[in-house]
């Protein structure tokens, strides 16, 4: 089992630096994969409203609380959901977030995140995006302070969409998580939140499979893998990790669950860091963009 290092965010509260994935996992292979994830170290499991696969989750988190050969409690797990673009807005927010709570069968929340800055169904130019992401932090700052969630923060936010929330915010996010890999290196959104001492949390940190299969070939990333003598996932991932952010992988796989978790007994050099940095520049990687709303 690894030793998983951990995050200390700005209120104090202390994060594993990496965490099992749960985009698109099926209610039926979910046990697995959960199950070898926590006899690998994992603690920290990252879902969302939008996943629907809350209740199973919170299903195989109780049973391996309630076996007592685990020695496992509620306090050593790290559970963290996401508000979906249709539930945006502050009654919608608070709503959701109960609805939420009751699927995963637990009294509180470690980590909530706004999922996307905009709301479904709106056009783009809709002044509403931002009517409602501003009522939907209000929301979670309401739930953090009654101690139903331990920390709260946002996903797929752009620069600006951050510099907006730092406008109105009473309590800073302690969290933003992103797209984050050597193809899609997005360093103003990396500086605002070390500026603003926010936790970076890198989602798709293998580029959707595409850096790992094949798919887009890069030889710098294979030749620093076989140089570490490790694969070219743990490479990314360590890549993530010594960029100071959380890293997610996501697998159903026993024996990759266990290797994605295998990254802290190495370090990539500074060269190594430079050359996968530098990707970044000579090929822009294609996502969704969310600086329309």
């Amino acid at each position: 089992m690894s030793t998983i290092p951990n995050f200390v965010l700005n209120n104090g509260v202390k994060i594993p630096a990496l965490g099992l994935g749960t985009y698109r996992l099926k209610k039926c292979d979910v046990e697995k994969a959960v199950r070898s994830a926590v006899a690998s170290g994992y603690r920290l499991i990252d879902s969302a409203i939008g996943y629907n696969n809350e209740e199973p989750i919170g299903k195989t988190i109780k049973k391996l609380i309630d076996d007592t050969s685990f020695g496992l409690k509620r306090e050593d797990f790290f559970i963290a959901s996401k508000l979906p673009p249709n539930d945006q807005g502050y009654d919608c927010c608070l709503k959701a977030f109960s609805c939420s709570l009751k699927r995963w069968n637990l009294n509180y929340l470690d980590l909530f995140l706004i999922h996307w800055p905009g709301t479904s169904k709106l056009k783009p130019s809709d002044p509403m995006h931002a009517e409602n992401r501003k009522g939907s932090w209000k929301a979670l700052e309401k739930l953090y302070s009654e101690g139903k969630v331990k920390s709260i923060g946002i996903s797929n936010y752009t620069h600006r969409h951050i510099t907006e929330l730092l406008s109105y915010c009473t309590i800073v996010p302690q969290v933003l998580q992103f797209e984050l890999h050597p193809l899609l290196y997005q360093k103003d959104v990396i500086d605002i939140c070390k500026k603003n001492n926010i936790q970076v949390q890198a989602y798709s940190s293998v580029g959707q499979g595409k850096l790992i299969n094949g798919e887009i070939n890069i030889p710098i990333l294979k030749e620093i893998a076989d140089k570490h003598e490790v694969t070219t996932a743990q490479v990314l991932l360590r890549w993530g990790y010594q960029h100071d952010a959380i890293v997610i992988p996501k697998s159903i796989t026993p024996e990759r669950i266990s290797l994605n978790a295998n990254i802290f007994h190495f370090e990539l050099t500074e060269q190594d860091m430079e050359s996968l940095d530098s990707l970044s520049e000579n090929r822009h990687f294609c996502w969704d963009p969310t600086d329309i709303y």
